[in-house]
């Protein structure tokens, strides 16, 4: 039991910080195109991306939370993070500092 957990928080990790880098080049690249340089495909293709893994993060969220029994606490920030850009990286951080990464 203990090493498909393992492999679902790894799984779970490893997802977050592709939502995170997602996010960043959604705003930080995708939008500015959009918006300064008038190619809006750059937003439509990577908000979709971004949207896959969106879900894909909170879904594991929720798996993760019953695979490692997290408290209620680690979910409710796992879900906040996922809103922000850096949230998911500052979530594994968190993460690692409460000894579950």
């Amino acid at each position: 039991m203990q090493k498909s957990s393992s492999n679902a928080l790894s799984f779970f990790r490893t997802i977050g910080y592709a939502e995170g880098i997602s996010l960043l080049i959604l705003l930080g690249i995708a939008m500015p195109l959009k918006y300064l340089a008038g190619y809006p495909l750059a937003v439509k293709y990577t908000g979709w991306a971004h949207g896959l893994l969106f879900v894909a993060y909170l879904s594991l969220a929720l798996w993760v939370k019953e695979q490692e029994n997290w408290p209620f606490k680690y979910l409710i920030n796992a879900f906040l993070a996922a809103f922000f850009p850096f949230g998911t990286f500052l979530f594994d951080k968190w993460l690692k500092k409460h000894g579950q990464a």
